[in-house]
């Protein structure tokens, strides 16, 4: 009997302990939850103790109240304490007689803060009612809120309802993020939840309007103290996103974003305002837009601001709208690098809308210009090709200087069709005059030159060695362009010249070669030595002439006016 009853009492001691330990677990998250009590119990007694301070006077509302018949229900007071927030509630009874269905809310910290010395607020007026939480962003301080309604007469014009003082006891400082009614009536959404924010160096902005369409941009516009700079960004589904370079160094840049006014064509309206503090100290220079690169539809993904660093190699990335002015036939993309008295052109594909390319900074160390530009979209064939720049930015480059080994517009040196009909050429050729030479005879034994071309101006802006040597017909420039490609696979300096030469009555634009040959400049004309034209049709005739011809009697008919790269 005696042992019986000990097992039930051992059980309820069992039983009490492992009760008694879950009961005095602690819960991190009610931890928590009852220490921003008392912080905020802290703060309550703060307001309290600075209301008591203060004369509480009842807040008085101007004369325009009675005209509008418009109250407010908070605050009550034209001076009193708050802990970090205050809520501005009222109506307006004759709320359809004003000229605009938004309250203004100007809110002023009267102390030099981070997050800025103002913040406006536009509360919606719904069935006469309107109702604006603020939170105080500097923390703690006095604040001055006017609270204004729009006038029944004038559009964009307001008047005071009611003006009050604010004491903030609590030191949190956290700006909210305010919408202009453009920003409302676009439906803006941004992916922040406060319009004061640190940064380093790049901002990634975020947000969707919901009203807007994918016709429509999204303008930036970047302050800091006298520098400003402006881009424009395209909607996708509603929605945007942009990696804003903080151009300006160490310190606070002000971002606002713009909407499109309906009532203007290509006019913009801010719709917030952010503020960035930027804690690197690195400075950027902004890229210059033109107007062509909003009427042509591009969107330059890369790079986003200029004095990126290279090693003589750099890539540009960007997209071009369909639904643009000449969307679907731009088709390539030109890119000028200019260093110096030294430019050189390229040209890069568009396929399926997006362009993604590299090309050589050729001219050696040092700071280049480099401009973007679409085509123009013409109907006729012609022999030039003209241009429009959408932006232009600055390029770092410590690459060295090989403008003349390195691939080209047109001279696709490093292919591997050419590189293997360049070894086959110059194998078993030790001299770089000997290989030269056999280049020289290649070219102007196997292509042969197109009268038509010529007489049509059927010029394009793909025209290139590679071209060449699949057709095995082109005129001076594209025996040009097929020289230089395999002197270059030959790892031989050689260089597009432009000139005139008088073969006829008059003189005419030609192009011909110049090739580095132990160290000094050996002139060759491999359309020259290929043949004649006679009653406007090309007479195959293979001379060795123009291989390092005699200057005085070179310059009679050729005229050289510079190099092209």
């Amino acid at each position: 009997m005696p042992k019986k009853s000990r097992i039930p009492i051992l059980i309820i001691l069992l039983s009490s302990f492992f009760f008694l330990s879950a009961c005095s677990s602690s819960d991190p998250s009610n931890s928590e939850a009852k220490a921003e009590k008392k912080e905020d119990d802290k703060y309550e007694k703060l307001v309290k103790e600075k209301n008591k301070e203060l004369e509480l006077e009842p807040l008085e509302l101007t004369s325009y109240s009675e005209e509008v018949g418009a109250a407010l229900g908070n605050p009550e007071y034209k001076e009193f304490a708050a802990n970090g927030k205050v809520a501005v509630q009222g109506e307006v009874e004759k709320y359809s007689d004003l000229k605009s269905d938004y309250v203004w809310i100007k809110v002023r910290s009267t102390e030099d803060g981070p997050a800025g010395d103002d913040l406006e607020y536009y509360a919606p007026i719904k069935e006469g009612k309107f109702k604006q939480n603020i939170r105080l962003y500097n923390g703690e301080g006095e604040y001055k809120i006017t609270v204004q309604l729009p006038s029944t007469d004038s559009e964009n014009y307001y008047y005071d309802l009611a003006s009050f003082t604010v004491h903030n006891v609590n030191p949190d400082a956290e700006r909210d993020v305010t919408f202009t009614p453009f920003g409302q009536e676009a439906e803006l959404d941004l992916n922040i939840e406060s319009s004061y924010l640190k940064g380093n160096e790049v901002f990634t902005l975020k947000g969707e309007a919901g009203s807007l369409s994918d016709s429509d941009t999204i303008m930036l516009k970047l302050n800091k103290e006298s520098d400003m700079w402006k881009h424009v960004i395209p909607l996708k589904d509603g929605k945007f996103s942009y990696d804003v370079p903080l151009f300006y160094g160490k310190g606070l840049h002000e971002l606002e974003v713009l909407v499109p006014d309906k009532e203007r064509e290509n006019y913009y309206q801010t719709a917030t305002t952010i503020l960035i503090d930027n804690e690197s100290d690195r400075t950027m220079s902004p890229i210059e837009y033109s107007k062509t690169y909003e009427e042509r539809g591009v969107t330059l993904e890369y790079p986003q601001y200029g004095g990126e660093e290279s090693d003589g190699v750099f890539s540009v990335k960007g997209k071009i709208d369909p639904q643009a002015e000449f969307g679907p036939e731009t088709d390539h993309i030109y890119i000028t690098t200019t260093k110096g008295e030294d430019k050189a052109l390229d040209v890069i594909p568009v396929e399926d809308f997006t362009f993604d390319d590299s090309f050589y900074l050729r001219f050696g160390p040092g700071t280049y210009e480099v401009t973007l530009s679409v085509p123009e979209i013409k109907e006729e064939n012609s022999d030039y090709f003209r241009f429009y720049g959408f932006a232009k930015f600055e390029v770092e480059s410590a690459g060295e200087d090989k403008r003349d080994l390195l691939p080209s517009r047109g001279v696709q040196s490093d292919a591997p069709q050419i590189t293997e009909l360049a070894k086959e050429l110059t194998e078993g050729r030790s001299s770089e005059r000997e290989k030269a030479k056999a280049i020289y005879d290649y070219v102007a034994k196997n292509v042969s030159y197109d009268v038509n071309k010529l007489e049509t101006d059927d010029f394009s802006w793909d025209d290139s060695a590679l071209k060449t040597m699949d057709s095995k017909t082109g005129v001076c420039q594209d025996y040009s362009y097929l020289a230089i490609a395999l002197l270059r696979a030959s790892n031989m300096e050689a260089r597009f010249v432009e000139g005139t030469a008088f073969g006829g009555f008059w003189p005419q634009k030609h192009a011909w070669v110049e090739v580095k040959v132990d160290g000094s400049w050996l002139t060759m004309d491999p359309t020259w030595g290929s043949g004649y034209i006679k009653d406007d049709h090309f007479v195959a005739a293979f001379n060795e002439k123009y291989f390092d011809p005699n200057k005085a009697e070179f310059e009679k008919t050729h005229n050289r006016t510079g190099v092209s790269y």
